[in-house]
């Protein structure tokens, strides 16, 4: 069992890790049922598109947040900075990302609006375009932001205290 020293230097990495875990979740969830299962599940096709809008609502808002905590992060972690080589990764990453859930929207506006055009095998074309980028940053930003990195990134404790998350 860790220490309670250990957990307060993983805390930022499992408060994320728990948001992280959610949006697999969603993201699975609507993936599965995209090809009618929902009915299975009582859910009418409009009832399936707003729940699955929900993904595209949830992870804008994470990365929105994000945008204020990079920064504090940045400044002795250089994957969290804007800009250079290494140190732009995650910000490209949202971008792809970015870009994917843009798509994903679209389309599920449009197949709102438009029950007839719905079509499974377009929206999981559209989630297998983001969804290997989009996991692979939310697993190395919970590992970015572990005890591990922390300490080698040369954070102290009290400074991790008073990250705002």
């Amino acid at each position: 069992m860790p220490s309670r020293e250990e957990k307060e230097w993983n805390r930022l990495a499992v408060h994320m890790d728990q948001f992280h875990s959610h949006f697999r979740y969603e993201f699975n969830r609507v993936y599965t049922l995209a090809d009618g299962g929902f009915h299975k599940e009582g859910l009418s096709l409009p009832r399936f598109l707003r729940e699955a809008q929900q993904l595209y609502t949830h992870l804008d808002m994470h990365h929105r947040i994000e945008t204020y905590i990079f920064p504090v992060l940045a400044k002795k972690m250089p994957q969290f900075k804007e800009g250079a080589r290494e140190s732009g990764e995650h910000l490209k990453k949202h971008k792809g990302i970015h870009d994917g859930l843009e798509k994903y929207d679209a389309f599920l506006r449009n197949s709102l609006e438009n029950q007839s055009e719905y079509n499974p095998g377009k929206l999981r074309e559209i989630m297998d375009g983001f969804k290997e980028v989009l996991f692979t940053h939310l697993d190395e930003e919970v590992k970015d932001l572990g005890a591990e990195s922390m300490k080698k990134a040369g954070w102290t404790l009290d400074e991790l205290r008073r990250i705002p998350m």
